[in-house]
């Protein structure tokens, strides 16, 4: 192939990318970037956007309106990034912001200068200076990686891609052969991002030695996981940096067919990947010449239908080929033969994500972060009790503390912390004594839990572990394909005795037979997906074992999450006659007026949705809830009808 050809095409690209950053960073006025991932649409984006636009046009003032993706900062969606260097502020991250402080900001800050400094995100400025936005809360204790172009760049643009230098690893590696690549990534010592942490590179050696003139990359984006959505981010905030990663990875293993598997239940990343896709080739980056190479490769996307069993690879294969998502017996693995028989690389998002970095910096510069067996960052949804969650990207070897109580915030409402669940459903549940363990794929698996594709659920004083349990294995069990007897009769067993347990209907015995059949589950299912289902189990049986005999020999939950075990009830010494607050909300009119003109609540109508003392106002904080339900005292009458003269 001819370099300079290549080189000129990259530097055509490049050049044009570059006139129009410039030709936008020139424009007169205030540049304002809004997130515009799922999370932020979801908390509003789109309407704070008109709000912009509309308040920008009435009052004639020049600005830009520019959407990005998600900063990773999605407990303070809709975000906005306000660039307004004619007020002599540097640029300004505004969390939150309504259509109503849309409409403030644009009066306020655009016109008048004043940049409402009391609503930036974190809320203080020392000594007069400004933070920059990368030394905003959290941002400046990540490692960013894959997500460091995340939400400051239009995922639909792939010049805003190219600007940032996208696509020039993918220039040096159509000039270099093919084994150079993946000697390169072998050194790096990246380890594949879905889960289960095989070495990438070893995966391409097998692909690209293997016998056969046909195969197949597949970027597996079927994220199932209940609260993980790392990969959709990725594909919602910066698609050409995964689809880099694709074109490189069949271009070392010699793949002209390349396919990306998303759920459709992702509609957004969807869109937004074909559209990433059409805009490449039209950039010649795919088709027949890339780059003007003589390298063809071609991309499609495959929606999946949601089973959860179609991360594991053979199942997806299976799926692509127009069969039920089932997996199957390994050896052969699918690099040796995989899709249609043929050889076939199948890497997560994460890790193709990760490629253009390790081109572009080398191996001993990823080498230099994270641990020895585990280089590189951990990218995590962080879900649950915690102050502030949203994506993140950190170092490996980080701890769990520190993930949690620095990059996260900790616990809010002063509230305990009681477990992390770590791997997502398959995952395992750890306490406190394990705060210290580094997140690294090794260290997680010898605590019991697994790295995952990168969820992570924090829980509180007031969860119960017999219940999150239950409510993994749920999903799990009913995600289940149904080929192995293990998996698919164990796992509904395992259901049915933590359903007894959360009822009151448990005893000590079924602490035994938890045991047991979680172990003999693991043993004999066949594929990822039921030889961690019990991991919830094992891990909580191990780690939270007082949970468990509360459940089955006190009738208890100390968590006071199962409604069986628990009940409300309003203490009459704190109940402030008058106030009506719970009445308005109970769904089933179970709150009664006693006799000494306070409130109470009719058991036998109490359904326990918890919504009085939601609002129950905090100067009284009146509504309790106690396990078992016989502890609550018996001091609610309701009131005597008054006699008729």
């Amino acid at each position: 192939m001819n370099n300079g050809t290549l080189r000129q095409r990259y530097q055509k690209l490049k050049a044009e990318a570059d006139r129009r950053r410039k030709a936008s960073e020139e424009a007169p006025g205030a540049k304002i970037r809004i997130g515009m991932a799922t999370c932020g649409i979801a908390a509003g984006a789109l309407e704070t956007k008109a709000a912009f636009e509309k308040e920008i046009a009435a009052r004639g003032i020049q600005a830009q309106v520019q959407t990005v993706g998600c900063n990773g900062h999605c407990y303070a969606e809709p975000c906005v990034v306000i660039d307004h260097p004619d007020s002599g502020f540097p640029p300004i991250l505004y969390p939150e912001v309504s259509p109503g402080k849309a409409t403030m900001l644009a009066k306020l800050f655009l016109q008048g200068f004043d940049p409402r400094l009391e609503h930036i995100l974190g809320a203080t400025v020392e000594n007069d200076m400004i933070p920059a936005v990368a030394d905003f809360p959290r941002f400046h204790l990540e490692k960013r990686v894959i997500t460091q172009k995340c939400g400051k760049i239009d995922p639909e643009d792939i010049y805003a891609y190219i600007a940032e230098g996208g696509y020039a690893a993918l220039t040096d590696c159509l000039q270099q052969r093919p084994e150079e690549i993946i000697a390169e990534i072998k050194a790096a010592g990246l380890r594949g991002r879905g889960g289960a942490g095989y070495p990438t590179g070893n995966k391409w050696e097998l692909a690209r030695g293997a016998a056969g003139s046909e195969k197949f990359v597949i970027c597996n984006a079927d994220e199932g996981d209940p609260g993980a959505y790392m990969d959709r981010t990725l594909l919602e905030s910066n698609p050409h940096q995964v689809i880099e990663g694709l074109i490189i990875c069949a271009y070392s293993v010699g793949a002209a067919k390349c396919l990306i598997y998303v759920r459709s239940e992702y509609p957004l990343a969807v869109r937004i990947i074909r559209t990433a896709l059409g805009q490449a080739s039209d950039a010649g980056i795919l088709g027949e010449s890339v780059l003007g190479s003589d390298f063809a490769v071609e991309v499609e996307v495959f929606e999946g239908s949601g089973a959860f069993v179609c991360g594991e690879e053979t199942a997806l294969i299976r799926s692509i080929e127009g069969h039920r998502g089932m997996p199957k017996h390994r050896p052969p693995y699918p690099a040796l033969a995989g899709l249609w028989g043929c050889p076939t690389v199948i890497n997560n998002v994460k890790t193709l994500a990760t490629i253009p970095p390790i081109v572009t910096n080398g191996a001993d510069w990823f080498r230099q972060i994270g641990t020895q067996n585990s280089p590189g960052t951990a990218v995590f949804s962080v879900v649950g009790n915690v102050t502030h969650p949203g994506l993140v990207e950190i170092p490996m070897g980080t701890t769990l503390r520190s993930l949690i109580f620095d990059v996260c915030g900790g616990i809010p409402g002063k509230k305990a912390f009681k477990a992390v669940q770590i791997g997502g459903p398959s995952g395992g549940c750890l306490s406190e004594a394990f705060l210290d363990t580094p997140i690294d794929f090794d260290s997680l698996t010898k605590a019991g839990a697994m790295m995952g594709s990168g969820g992570l659920v924090i829980m509180d004083e007031e969860n119960c572990l017999v219940d999150v349990s239950r409510y993994f294995l749920e999903f799990t069990q009913k995600e289940s394909c149904g080929k192995c007897t293990f998996c698919r009769i164990g796992t509904h067993h395992l259901l049915e005795i933590l359903g007894r347990l959360t009822t009151g209907d448990g005893s000590m015995e079924d602490l035994d037979l938890l045991q047991g059949l979680s172990e003999d589950i693991k043993a004999g299912s066949l594929c990822g997906l039921g030889k961690t289902a019990p991991n919830p189990v094992l891990t909580s049986l191990r780690y939270f074992a007082e949970d468990y005999r509360a459940h089955a020999q006190e009738k208890r939950c100390p968590g006071l999450t199962c409604r069986a075990l628990m009940t409300y009830y309003i203490d009459l010494a704190k109940c402030a006659v008058g106030c009506e607050a719970c009445v308005g909300v109970c769904p089933v009119e179970a709150i009664f007026t006693t006799s000494n003109r306070k409130k109470g609540i009719d058991q036998e109508k109490c359904v326990k949705c918890g919504e009085c003392r939601v609002v129950c106002p905090p100067e009284y904080d009146a509504v309790e809830k106690v396990s078992p339900p016989g502890l609550a005292p018996l001091v609610e009458r309701p009131a005597e009808p008054r006699k008729q003269n």
